[in-house]
């Protein structure tokens, strides 16, 4: 058990699975009290059983239900310190501007970028109260770097919630609030298997591209939210963080 967060209130979206759970697990490892909000209730049950947390179904774009999830923290345990805005979807049928029609736009949008607005919203009146705290926003490479394999919809979103987060991060920097985007590479995820075994020739292209040889796993972009969460942040604000095993410091020369 470690410290890093000891006597911290953590919210974490989509923490059911994937990036978000191993969050969970990171921030209970050290010290945090954690209160997981996500639309799986029975996964919720099972983790919150596991790991002793909190646990809020939710449906990240309903903003009564985003602002139930904030108080919940803030009743359960006092404050809210840390904001973990990480949930999102990745559905096969977005693809290009060409092929992707006005519904899965707008439901893309809506479940990953309204969702980071609603969160932002709920949580920030407990940080401004507290005079601290740390957002941290689920961006993505996509939002810096263009994609071949277009998926127009995600890359928007993330690129809203690349811009909000910087706007927010300066606009709260003097109450003692840090905003900040975490942006991944590829992530050996639940969603990104789908995607994997949807088009396998795409993800050995997207694998090729990648210095490191190799998709993040959870774990390690979770480390990159624990830190940002953490003290040892304190200097950091208003920032793109990559984890993405040098993908957007490569260049890949034309065929």
């Amino acid at each position: 058990m470690g410290t890093r967060l000891q006597g911290r209130v953590a919210v974490i979206t989509g923490g059911c699975s994937g990036v978000g759970l191993a969050a969970a697990r990171k921030f209970v490892d050290e010290g945090a009290k954690v209160v997981i909000g996500d639309v799986n209730a029975e996964a919720g049950a099972a983790v919150a059983e596991e790991l002793e947390v909190t646990f809020v179904t939710v449906d990240v774009t309903d903003a009564d239900q985003v602002q139930a999830l904030f108080r919940t923290a803030f009743d359960t345990y006092g404050s809210v310190d840390i904001a973990f805005n990480n949930a999102e979807i990745l559905p096969l049928d977005d693809e290009s501007i060409l092929a992707t029609g006005p519904n899965i736009w707008r439901g893309v949008l809506e479940a990953n970028l309204t969702s980071v607005y609603l969160c932002c919203q709920a949580a920030l009146p407990y940080m401004l109260d507290q005079k601290r705290g740390s957002i941290i926003n689920m961006a993505s490479l996509a939002a810096v770097m263009g994609s071949a394999t277009s998926q127009i919809s995600y890359t928007a979103a993330k690129g809203g919630v690349l811009a909000m987060s910087r706007e927010l991060g300066v606009q709260f920097a003097r109450d003692g609030i840090r905003v900040n985007a975490l942006c991944p590479g590829p992530v050996s995820t639940p969603l990104t298997q789908e995607q994997v075994d949807s088009d396998p020739d795409d993800a050995e292209r997207r694998l090729a591209r990648i210095p490191m040889g190799r998709f993040a796993e959870p774990q390690e972009i979770a480390s990159a939210a624990l830190f940002l969460a953490s003290d040892e942040s304190s200097f950091i604000t208003a920032s793109q963080f990559l984890v993405d095993g040098g993908l957007s410091g490569s260049y890949i020369p034309p065929i």
